[in-house]
Order: structure tokens, then C-alpha cells, then sequence
């Protein structure tokens, strides 16, 4: 048996792949549903992986709207970048097709049952207060403050990124001077973390995002909050575009505001085979990456792959981390070279 914690993208996708495989699965989750939040975009790389998970990209497809290009406004101008299978979603769409791919299995879910403690030594799981002895590899999937990551690792907390991050979407239709379909980032600088704002905009409506350098805010002052009350602080963040910025503002009521954070990959503890972390749970990295969703997604996939052979999860997610570090390098050296 897989015992799973945590029903997010990667808990989800990843419970309903072993289920189609035949392995019995049960996942445990904090939340009566999944699927709040705002958007994220999810390249060729992601779909690719929940392709191979046995997710229909038909069913992805319509569910979202492609990007079609990452248009890059910064002090040396405007480029358009490749798309690269980019495909932007509100986070209850994609829930909802992972969900109902997985509620065609034998994976059984249990909302509204959170994890409350976990024994390091024995593997034993306390779920809503109940002691759960696992028949098999327990994978964490449990998010960016995860349980089971503070009991294996308690000196590796999630820390804060240094920004803010506050994302809008209009509750009507807008037309605005930049390219429709392409996600569009303005910053200040090379510098990282940089002050940034960004928008992608449809027939129907548009998505928007600013991210602020600032101190963080308090948790009880994270999540949704009429714009108005973060409307100077988002022209703060690139007053060079005022006119758009106020487009945008003017038609949107709510925004969600958070703070972004990483957990840092330096020095883990070396993964195990009786319980191992998986995406946010091990490596969450700030919304302004783009690419933590993916991790997830492909650390889903690895370690279907493993679980499904009968190989070491401990194994694959040592590589994991190794190649997630090494991209992330190149990235941020391509990022101090300008060329993103």
C-alpha cells in the first residue's frame, strides 16, 4: 500500500496513476476539497509528465488557455520568448480534472482528515488524532509547511522570499495595449528578487500579478482583500506603468495576497524509503520561479515510475534534488546575464 498525505496537484495526479497501475492507495487530506487558490501556468515539461501519469491533456486542454509567449518588458526593452506548451489555469479547474481522473481509480480519499503527527522513527502517522500504522512508503505531499518535513527536518523551514506576492483577476472584460494570450512580466532590473507585475488577458477576462519587495506581512493578513487596500503599493511596485496598472485595478474587486516563500534545498537530510517528501513538502520555491508546480508534477511522475517498478523512492528523489538544483543554477545565471 502507498499512503499519501496530502490531495494537491501532485498528491492527486500521483494517487490516481499507481491507483490505474493496481497498487492500493489511500490519501489524506487537511481540507473537505481541493482546489482554492488563484492561477499558475504549467509548461510542455509538466504536461508532458502528467501524460505520462495517464491524465487526458484533452480534458487539460480544456480547462485552460494557452500561453502563447512570455512577453519580457524590462529597462532593455520588450522580447517575446517561446511559450513552451504553457497553459494558464485557475487552480479549482485543474483541481477539478485531476480530481475526477483520480476519482475513476481504486484511490481512496479522506477530506477533512489532516495529518496531525508523524513518529520520525517508526513511521507511525497520527490522522485526526488516530494512530495509522502504513503497509508501505508513505509519500509527503503535504505542501510548503509540511508536518511530516518538520518532524523529519525540523532545521529546514520554509523561509521568506522577500516579497509579497498579490494576484488580481478582473471581473469583466478588458482590452489592453499589450499581445492577448502572451503572459507578460515588466520588472525593474536583473536584480533577484526584482519588483515585478504581470498580466495575461483574453476575450473575457485578465489575470494579473505583483510581486513587491517588502517585509512580510502577517499571516492572518494573507489571503483575499479588497484592492483597494494594496492599490499604492502595486503602483509603488513599476510606476512606469501606471496606465495599465490602472486598467487593470479599475476592473478588479478582490485580490489574494500572500507571502512568497522557499524551502531550501541546502543540506537536506538524505531522503528514506518509509517516508519521503514530494514537491512543495521538499523544495518549494517562490510563485516567482514559475516553476514549482512543475517539480511537483515531475516528482510525482519519478516516483510513480519507482513505486510502480518496485525501485527506491529514496533513490530517485536524491536524483531529483540533484537535477532541481542544477537547473535551478543555470537559471539564475541566465537570469544575472539578462537573458530572462
Amino acid at each position: 500500500m502507498v499512503t499519501i498525505i496530502g490531495g494537491g496537484i501532485a498528491g492527486t495526479a500521483l494517487a490516481g496513476a499507481l491507483a490505474r497501475e493496481g497498487l492500493p492507495v489511500t490519501v489524506y487530506e487537511r481540507r473537505s476539497a481541493v482546489g482554492a487558490g488563484a492561477f499558475l501556468t504549467l509548461d510542455r515539461r509538466a504536461h508532458e509528465a502528467l501524460g505520462e501519469l495517464g491524465v487526458d491533456l484533452g480534458e487539460l486542454s480544456a480547462a485552460s488557455q494557452e500561453v502563447r509567449a512570455l512577453g519580457v518588458h524590462d529597462v532593455g526593452g520588450y522580447r517575446a520568448l517561446p511559450g513552451d506548451g504553457r497553459r494558464l489555469y485557475f487552480r479549482p479547474d485543474l483541481m477539478r480534472v485531476l480530481t475526477d481522473f483520480a476519482d475513476g481509480t481504486t484511490a481512496r480519499f479522506h477530506y477533512d482528515r489532516p495529518l496531525t503527527d508523524l513518529d520520525s522513527e517508526s513511521g507511525t502517522l497520527w490522522v485526526a488524532g488516530e494512530s495509522v500504522i502504513p503497509d508501505g512508503a508513505v509519500i509527503a505531499a503535504d505542501g510548503i509547511d509540511s508536518l511530516v518535513r518538520a518532524r523529519l527536518e525540523p532545521d529546514r523551514p520554509a523561509v521568506y522570499a522577500s516579497q509579497v506576492v498579490i494576484y488580481g483577476v478582473t471581473t469583466a472584460a478588458i482590452t489592453l495595449p499589450t499581445e492577448q494570450s502572451v503572459l507578460h512580466f515588466h520588472r525593474n532590473g536583473n536584480a533577484r528578487p526584482a519588483d515585478a507585475f504581470g498580466h495575461q488577458w483574453s476575450d473575457e477576462m485578465a489575470v494579473w500579478f505583483a510581486r513587491i519587495r517588502r517585509p512580510p506581512i502577517p499571516l492572518a493578513d494573507t489571503g483575499f482583500h479588497p484592492v483597494e487596500g494594496w492599490a499604492d503599493q502595486i503602483h509603488a511596485t513599476l510606476p512606469a506603468i501606471p496606465g495599465l496598472i490602472d486598467a487593470l485595478l479599475a476592473v478588479t474587486d478582490t485580490v489574494h495576497v500572500t507571502n512568497a516563500r522557499n524551502v531550501p534545498l541546502t543540506h537536506p537530510r538524505p531522503p528514506r524509503d518509509d517516508v519521503v517528501l514530494c514537491g512543495d513538502a521538499d523544495h518549494a520555491i517562490t510563485p516567482a520561479a514559475g516553476v514549482g508546480a512543475r517539480d511537483a508534477i515531475e516528482d510525482a511522475a519519478a516516483l510513480y515510475r519507482a513505486l510502480v517498478a518496485g525501485t527506491s523512492v529514496a533513490e530517485v528523489m536524491t536524483t531529483r534534488r540533484r537535477d532541481i538544483l542544477a537547473e535551478r543554477a543555470e537559471v539564475a545565471e541566465a537570469f544575472r546575464r539578462g537573458r530572462f
